[in-house]
């Protein structure tokens, strides 16, 4: 930082100070593992647009009426092969995840969420689909977590707790 330009973007650079935790204690981490891939918005499920929340692709716009096929790559690359990697990453080193599933996802790809089972990850809900849910009036919203809890319930066997 200088008078010049008033952010600090260097920080303690490569040399971060150590905590020193009372009796060596080390830090907890929870990873969690979001898996949404199928349950966007999207004119195949009935919506009216196409997603265009939270990806790589800056400022994207919603496709009325109309797939958005690049929204949709991204998605996918998700569900075929990176969800995989992860998982295999996570195996490697002996790391239970928490899957924030979301359930039209799940139910579309049920063989990784069995494969998640298997490795004794958690299976979270994370809603019955990927779309927002502020405006959504509350009946509906409740036979979404109705669905989520039932679809989840069968795919894994167990009722999510979260």
């Amino acid at each position: 930082m200088s008078a010049d330009y008033p952010r600090d973007l260097i920080g303690y650079g490569s040399n971060p100070p150590h905590p020193h935790w009372p009796g060596n204690a080390r830090i907890a981490l929870s990873f969690v593992l979001n898996y949404e891939e199928g349950g966007e918005r999207n004119i195949l499920h009935g919506d009216k647009e196409s997603e265009a929340f939270l990806s790589e692709m800056v400022a994207a716009q919603p496709l009325q009426g109309a797939r958005n096929m690049s929204m949709e790559s991204l998605y996918e690359y998700g569900s075929r092969a990176g969800v995989w990697r992860i998982l295999k990453l996570f195996k490697e080193f002996d790391i239970p995840l928490t899957i924030f599933a979301v359930a039209m996802a799940a139910q579309r790809h049920p063989d990784v969420i069995r494969a998640m089972v298997e490795a004794g990850h958690e299976i979270c809900s994370h809603g019955y689909r990927w779309i927002d849910y502020q405006y959504m009036d509350e009946a509906q919203e409740r036979e979404h977590m109705l669905e989520a809890i039932r679809i989840l319930t069968e795919l894994t066997g167990e009722r999510p707790l979260g």
